[in-house]
C-alpha cells in the first residue's frame, strides 16, 4: 500500500556558503542566496529520492530549508541523507 504525500519540512546542516550569501543584503546577494539554496535543494532531492516522486513546494531563505510533499518513508530516507539536520511533518495549527 502506497502511503499518502504529506508536506514536510526539511532543514540542512551548517553550510558557510549559505552564511556567506545570506550575509550580503545586496539586492544581488539575494537572488545569489536564492539561486543557491534553490539548486542545492533540488540537488539533495534528486540525489536522494525517485524522480517525480515529490513535489518541493518552496525553498526558505530565512533558514538553510525547504518545503516538500513527501510520503512517511521517503521522510525516513531524507532524515539519513548527509547534511539534512531536521524532517518535520507540517503541522496544521487549529
Amino acid at each position: 500500500m502506497e502511503s499518502q504525500s504529506e508536506l514536510y519540512f526539511v532543514f540542512l546542516n551548517y553550510d558557510a556558503q549559505y552564511e556567506r550569501l545570506r550575509a550580503d543584503r545586496t539586492k544581488r546577494g539575494a537572488q545569489e542566496l536564492d539561486l543557491y539554496l534553490s539548486r542545492k535543494h533540488d540537488e539533495l532531492l534528486a540525489n536522494t529520492l525517485e524522480h517525480g516522486s515529490y513535489r518541493k513546494k518552496l525553498s526558505l531563505v530565512i533558514v538553510d530549508g525547504f518545503a516538500v510533499e513527501i510520503t512517511e518513508d521517503q521522510a525516513n530516507v531524507l532524515r539519513s541523507a548527509n547534511g539534512v539536520r531536521v524532517v518535520e511533518k507540517h503541522q496544521e495549527i487549529a
